[in-house]
């Protein structure tokens, strides 16, 4: 039996490497002689931790020759890739001039290194490297980024604080063009899916108002097209929802919101309209709803015809207050993306 004596400090170093070592190997060896320090019998110990008697002994002697620090040796070999001193060379190209493919990336890798790897080897130091295969954004070509924050914090965020506290109702307005035609998705199957494009440009107009607190959705809509009568319909329905309580409506520029037939029914009716930066879809809670309407309902569907086509998103605008309340509280949450924080493509 090998006799040892411990500490208290010994002792409250191995119950923390025990528990917040990030190797598990390391935490049961701390576990092991931890075990021996609380005098337990050294065939209890292993039955404990599920070792035999020659590996608890060579856990005490490496205690024994280094304490805690030589527990937390790892006696492997770990290859370190001829890559790794390449990184932050490799990073910052990346960051300056994306690739599409990982033969791009690996020949960009040889071009700036010398070193040439395969293709698996290449995708997984990438990954290592925190470098992943993104979806490419979109940010409109005349957007300002410093006009878009300045009426985030001045006029938005202040809104929408109200609006959480009760004291106001924050409605964002745009309209959705539904066109029948496919909407090609993706799909975990077997094969790959065809479906059949349907004939004919027959056009659903949707004009919502989305509430920024509860999500409760108002809508206006025809086959013919969006105009400043439309969006009057909306404002009265609106005013009905809202019962005297104060209203600020967000929209787009779009010259059927803004002109002075809509102007003036929002002053009668006691609406606040404030007119978002021009090129700030970003800024516009509604269009991540018609995102979302679309994936449910028309993305990778067939519908034989309008009537069937223009039900489909009738139901599931009519749903989106109920059975999609979750998916969509999480959605429609009040963060904002901000195009300065976007990585520009080089010109």
């Amino acid at each position: 039996m090998i006799q040892m004596t411990f500490s208290f400090q010994e002792i409250e170093a191995l119950v923390q490497g025990r528990f917040t070592h990030p190797h598990p190997f390391v935490r049961c060896k701390m576990e092991a002689v931890l075990l021996k320090a609380v005098r337990l019998r050294h065939q209890t110990i292993c039955q404990l931790c599920g070792i035999c008697g020659n590996t608890l002994r060579s856990y005490l002697a490496e205690y024994q020759s280094g304490g805690v620090a030589k527990l937390q040796e790892l006696p492997f070999y770990r290859p370190v890739s001829q890559l790794e001193e390449h990184r932050e060379l490799v990073q910052s190209e990346l960051a300056l001039h994306p690739v599409a493919t990982i033969k791009q990336a690996r020949n960009r890798i040889f071009e700036l290194t010398g070193l040439k790897r395969g293709l698996t080897q290449v995708r997984a130091w990438l990954g290592r490297c925190r470098v992943k295969r993104r979806k490419v954004g979109m940010v409109p070509a005349k957007a300002d980024p410093k006009k878009q924050a300045a009426y985030l914090a001045e006029k938005l965020e202040p809104r929408l604080q109200e609006a959480q506290a009760g004291q106001r109702l924050v409605y964002f307005v745009d309209a959705a063009h539904f066109v029948l035609q496919p909407f090609l998705g993706f799909l975990w199957s077997v094969k790959r899916v065809f479906i059949k494009a349907p004939s004919g440009r027959q056009r659903l107009n949707v004009l919502g108002a989305l509430e920024a607190v509860s999500h409760r959705l108002i809508t206006v809509s025809n086959e013919s097209y969006i105009t400043a009568i439309s969006v009057c319909e909306l404002l009265r329905l609106i005013a009905a929802e809202a019962a005297g309580r104060p209203v600020t409506i967000f929209l787009d520029n779009a010259r059927y919101q803004h002109c002075a037939l809509v102007e003036s029914l929002a002053l009668e009716l006691n609406l606040e309209l404030a007119f978002l930066p021009t090129y700030s879809p970003n800024l516009n809670l509604i269009e991540r709803l018609w995102k979302f309407v679309k994936k449910q309902c028309l993305y990778s569907e067939y519908y034989a015809d309008f009537a069937a086509f223009k039900t489909a998103i009738l139901h599931c605008l009519a749903q989106t207050h109920q059975r999609y309340k979750t998916d969509l509280d999480t959605l429609l949450a009040l963060r904002f993306q901000r195009f300065e924080e976007a990585q520009p493509m080089p010109a």
